[in-house]
């Protein structure tokens, strides 16, 4: 069994977690998304018409019921704050968001939030966990393929190890959803996957249904350093850009042999398929629009020359990651429409993070752009609350008077946003998924904890109810593990 729970009534529980989690992947596959317009590849787990949704999505929502939480300071990350709140879910969905006014219906638990705080789940838009997870041994580093400058052929789904403690410790910071990226070895390190966070024995019983995939891309000192100490291109930062605008060229011909086929088949004219290339597939992908960009890139001046080999091939990047600089450039991530996941304290950590402010996140922001806060860290990611407050303060200590309904935003609506999942979660908007976390007092504030945890309207974290603290087996045996603490 892949989680220990401490008491007999535990482990009713863990029967119900396992059974709604459909974790032993034998559930039946999500539903065949509906066609696109445009002509795609026919190929397996290529989105095309005679697609059979290869690697589908197990995952089903945890057992809840009807909740209403009442009298709570609410945070909607829609820009509003509701003092003294109510919030209704059932259903796995949000039903209801207003002041004390609103009716709760007949039959609804009720959680009295006096005193708290209640807002969207946390989003962490830059995560490692279960490709580098804990225990960190050799066996388990499974986040680079450091074999090539360009390995977009891979997916880090493939290399996700479900029982990393991690994803438990995330939970307990409120974390609902994840971006499982690979590392940043490569100019094209592969997909990432998006995922819900609760306890699974396989990938796909984890996989968010129907999300889009990222392209992980890496500028900067990375591939150049990787690659230039093994005595191959890239070496420079001109090497790298060359790797870049070769790949895109292959990818455009690539893409270009699939229409042409693509159009003879729907003429019901013969024609022979070229053949499948799942490097090519995933950058053609990006081509179409169909899988996000998702690039690390630290330097300004890095980043508008990412922005520049974008408008030459025709595609869009959706957000740049650690972008220590992009203080420097707001305006022209605003005019692009990118946005940027980053942190507030970590900086000067190499050559290419030397210029990173605190103040980074909350000056893009007063540029009108997009702002995420991330972890790309095991630590951070329960921490990503504290993490956006310190942004804010450091925005507020130079005048910009940012509100915590606003900062809010910046770790659920606008990850949610930048990972093409916005329109599901990321916010406390009726008809959205009941991801909901009920803190012990403001988020901001360093004494503050994830008290509840909903994800689809379940409970999937309560730190007074041990019932609802899942246990890795790599958790077993430490000190202090499964210990109630009120």
């Amino acid at each position: 069994m892949t989680f220990a729970w401490k008491t007999a009534a535990s482990a009713v529980a863990l029967s119900a977690l396992l059974a709604a989690c459909a974790t032993t992947g034998g559930a039946a596959p999500a539903a065949k998304p509906p066609e696109k317009a445009d002509n795609r590849p026919l190929a397996p787990g290529a989105g095309g018409k005679d697609d059979a949704v290869a690697y589908a999505s197990t995952y089903r929502p945890l057992p809840g019921r009807p909740t209403a939480i009442v009298g709570a300071t609410v945070l909607t990350a829609d820009g509003r704050q509701i003092d003294n709140g109510v919030v209704i879910f059932g259903d796995g969905r949000i039903i209801a968001v207003g002041g004390p006014e609103t009716a709760i219906p007949a039959g609804y638990d009720v959680v009295d939030g006096k005193g708290k705080y209640v807002t969207p789940g946390v989003i962490d838009a830059h995560s490692h966990l279960g490709v580098y997870p804990s225990p960190g041994v050799s066996a388990r580093s499974d986040g680079n393929e450091a074999t090539d400058p360009n390995t977009a052929q891979v997916w880090s789904e493939h290399s996700i190890w479900p029982q990393d403690p991690g994803f438990n410790r995330a939970r307990a910071g409120g974390v609902t959803t994840l971006q499982i990226l690979p590392g940043s070895a490569n100019l094209f390190g592969g997909r990432s996957v998006t995922v819900r966070n609760v306890p699974a024995v396989t990938m796909q019983g984890m996989k968010f249904p129907n999300a889009p995939y990222g392209l992980k891309m890496a500028c900067g000192e990375n591939p150049k350093r990787v690659y230039g100490g093994k005595g191959r291109s890239p070496s420079t930062a001109m090497g790298n850009v060359y790797g870049y605008r070769k790949a895109w060229i292959d990818a455009a011909e690539y893409r270009r042999k699939w229409d042409d086929y693509n159009a003879k088949h729907d003429k019901g004219e013969k024609a022979d398929a070229p053949k499948r290339d799942l490097q090519l597939e995933t950058l053609a992908g990006v081509l179409r629009g169909d899988i996000l960009v998702q690039n690390h890139c630290y330097r300004a001046d890095e980043m508008a020359v990412m922005i520049d080999i974008a408008k030459e091939f025709g595609y869009k990047i959706t957000m740049f990651h650690h972008a220590n600089e992009a203080y420097k450039i707001g305006p022209l991530l605003k005019e692009n429409d990118i946005c940027v996941a980053t942190w507030a304290s970590w900086a000067a950590f190499k050559m290419e993070s030397l210029d990173g402010i605190e103040a980074n996140a909350a000056i893009v922001y007063r540029a009108g752009a997009c702002v995420v806060i991330h972890s790309d860290d095991e630590t951070i990611t329960q921490h990503l609350n504290q993490e956006a407050a310190i942004a804010m303060a450091s925005g507020n200590r130079i005048g910009f008077g940012i509100t915590d309904a606003e900062a809010i935003a910046w770790i659920t609506a606008n990850p949610a946003k930048a990972m093409g999942i916005g329109d599901q979660t990321g916010s406390l908007t009726v008809g959205k998924r009941a991801d909901v976390v009920l803190w012990t007092g403001n988020p901001f504030s360093v004494y503050s904890q994830a008290e509840k945890v909903f994800i689809d309207g379940g409970l999937a974290y309560d730190r007074r109810d041990p019932r609802f603290q899942p246990k890795s087996d790599f958790e077993l045996g430490q000190p202090g593990e499964g210990a109630f603490h009120p």
